[in-house]
């Protein structure tokens, strides 16, 4: 009986041999990886619009996806209220995940690590961040709070003090 079966082989170069078969085994192509640089990096973020958050309470840690702008070193986004708000309300550190994908073997991501602010509650120590929230958003969705809002049951504004950003690739080119 043959197997379908997908080996990935290390090198010391960062490399990896990718050999794809049915019963035998056939180099197939080689992937390298390697760090995205720092423009590379802030170019990612700023192009996509939807990423995944990482937080965590005592035991418990969760990822949600959700939508977002970057700004110089800042992430500002939307969310309903809920759970995720109240947990980061004790803890505010998270940790952010953008991905591009065109294969398996061929992608790109970014890792940012932060400080999670809720800025949408008047009366709040960070509301001095509501203003430029709004204004980051709307140049993405610019119905963002009026009669045309697409998602009108995200009422809650929230901006992330990036402390660390870093990237990694993969490539078969």
């Amino acid at each position: 009986m043959f197997h379908n079966f997908i080996a990935l082989i290390s090198t010391p170069d960062s490399r990896v041999n990718t050999m794809i078969g049915r019963g035998t085994m056939q180099l197939n192509h080689t992937v390298a990886f390697r760090d995205l640089t720092s423009d590379e990096v802030r170019a990612l973020l700023a192009r996509n619009h939807v990423g995944r958050i990482a937080f965590s309470f005592h035991d418990r840690v969760d990822i949600r996806p959700i939508h977002y702008v970057y700004d110089d070193n800042w992430l500002y986004g939307r969310t309903s209220p809920g759970d995720k708000l109240i947990t980061l309300q004790h803890n505010q550190w998270v940790a952010f995940e953008v991905d591009e994908v065109r294969g398996p073997f061929d992608w790109e991501s970014v890792v940012a690590h932060g400080s999670f602010y809720h800025v949408a509650k008047e009366g709040t120590p960070h509301r001095e961040l509501k203003a430029e929230a709004l204004d980051r958003i709307r140049k993405f969705a610019p119905e963002t709070f009026s009669r045309n809002d697409p998602v009108p049951f995200r009422t809650e504004l929230f901006a992330i003090a990036i402390d660390s950003l870093s990237g990694r690739a993969a490539s078969t080119r």
